[in-house]
């Protein structure tokens, strides 16, 4: 690889990178306060459990939206460029996260107040909807073809400095405040942040230039006039197969980065504080993982390593809800259980993921393709967990067993599918392009 390559590619990979940690950053900040403050200041209710799985609710919405950005951007950036997608989506996100931190409690405006925490919850699904693909797809498309596993991955690691960045600018502001400051207006700073990381993240993708792979598609005149429908038409199979791979990456995620915060102050008893630091410890591990596993699917193959990861990640929540369960309030036990499965484990399947559904499609819809399996996908498989897990664990009268057996359903069905996806061929860089019946 030549010099002015490899600066191409750092120069793409570290966009990416500071993109999606401020995209993730935003998305995820609205998780971790929604169970701790949301349920306090914009649902009110005399049930506690009630007033939370409606907080948990706009959470979901989130998720929801976020298929309908995947599918806006992903068609312009198949069509226009993967660039100039990312900057809308970067602007998208920012601006709404920053209003979040503005808008006015049920007890000051009634109603109105949850209708548009609402309403910025759907901006944020639809920029995030746009940006995870056009971020991963930059890495993919710059990346050499037997190093592409480690490249995409980079992206990936945005997660886990977002996840980082919310839990601990929560938990400092937790500490250094009061639970009445924090609740009147400490929550507030750490969705403002994001105004001024947005600025610094907007400097840094105007610099990149557009992936080689959709040049060579703008220089053919390939592009599709719908990517949206060719994608459905060409691909129905491998949509079906990464949604279903991508079912236990949603689960374990917000089992672990979201609920378990509310799971430890509710039912464990243990401080806010140190429940927020433990995700943010595994969220530091995390980012070294991540790569770790990326470079790992280069050398044995993508769905071998989802595969596995798969089952030992979901077969991990057994043991770490018995931990915390037994912890006896021990904070460094409880970290334990939250670092193994979540900062070590769960990489070997987010490490991998990007570029294993990148493999799935042609460049002339991958935007469109992967932004639609990885959103979709996560309206059942991210969006309804939190939900999920909070009334499993109240039918279980307080024990997550039941909680840890729908995470081990779900790591049974992206093992199956990931095989499945192994013994498919991939689409291939430009496969279609000689197709007349194609376009």
């Amino acid at each position: 690889m030549s010099t002015q390559n490899e600066k191409a590619i750092r120069r793409v990979v570290i966009s990416a990178v500071v993109g999606a940690t401020i995209e993730w950053y935003d998305f995820f900040l609205y998780g971790v306060v929604a169970g701790i403050v949301f349920n306090k200041l914009y649902f009110p209710s005399h049930d506690l459990v009630v007033s939370t799985l409606l907080a948990y609710a706009t959470f979901a919405v989130g998720f929801v939206t976020r298929p309908l950005g995947g599918v806006i951007f992903g068609h312009f950036g198949d069509k226009i460029g993967r660039k100039s997608m990312l900057i809308m989506t970067l602007m998208i996100m920012g601006v709404a996260t920053f209003l979040v931190g503005l808008v006015p409690t049920y007890a000051q405006i009634g109603v109105g107040a949850p209708l548009l925490l609402l309403l910025l919850r759907v901006l944020q699904g639809i920029g995030l909807g746009g940006e995870w693909g056009g971020a991963v797809l930059m890495a993919y498309e710059y990346a050499p073809k037997d190093k592409r596993g480690f490249y995409a991955s980079l992206p990936q690691i945005g997660l886990a400095i977002g996840l980082c960045l919310a839990s601990g600018v929560v938990a400092l502001l937790s500490s250094l405040l009061t639970d009445a400051q924090f609740l009147a207006w400490g929550w507030r700073i750490a969705f403002m942040l994001s105004g001024v990381m947005v600025i610094v993240g907007m400097y840094i993708r105007l610099t990149v230039q557009e992936t080689p792979e959709f040049a060579a598609v703008k220089a053919r005149n390939a592009e599709l006039r719908i990517p949206f429908l060719d994608m459905l038409r060409r691909y129905p199979g491998n949509i079906l197969k990464g949604m279903g791979a991508r079912y236990i990456d949603g689960v374990f995620f917000n089992v672990f980065a979201v609920f378990s915060i509310n799971y430890l102050t509710t039912t464990i008893k243990i401080g806010r504080t140190e429940a927020l630091l433990g995700v943010m410890a595994a969220a530091v591990v995390m980012i070294f993982t991540i790569p770790y596993f990326g470079r790992m699917s280069d050398r044995i193959s993508r769905p071998k390593v989802y595969m596995w990861g798969s089952l030992i990640t979901a077969v991990s929540a057994f043991p770490a809800f018995w931990l915390m369960s037994h912890s006896g309030g021990n904070v460094l036990l409880i970290w334990l259980a939250i670092i193994v499965p979540f900062g070590i484990l769960y990489s070997s399947i987010y490490g991998p993921e990007a570029a294993l559904f990148c493999d799935l499609f042609d460049a002339r819809v991958r935007y469109t393709g992967i932004s639609f399996v990885y959103q979709f996908s996560g309206i059942f498989a991210s969006g309804i967990t939190p939900i999920i897990a909070t009334a499993l664990l109240k039918s279980g009268g307080g024990e997550p067993w039941q909680l840890c057996m729908y995470v081990l359903f779900s790591g049974v069905v992206s093992a199956l599918c990931a095989w499945m996806i192994g013994r498919s061929k991939p689409a291939g860089d430009l496969s279609g392009f000689v197709n007349p019946q194609a376009r």
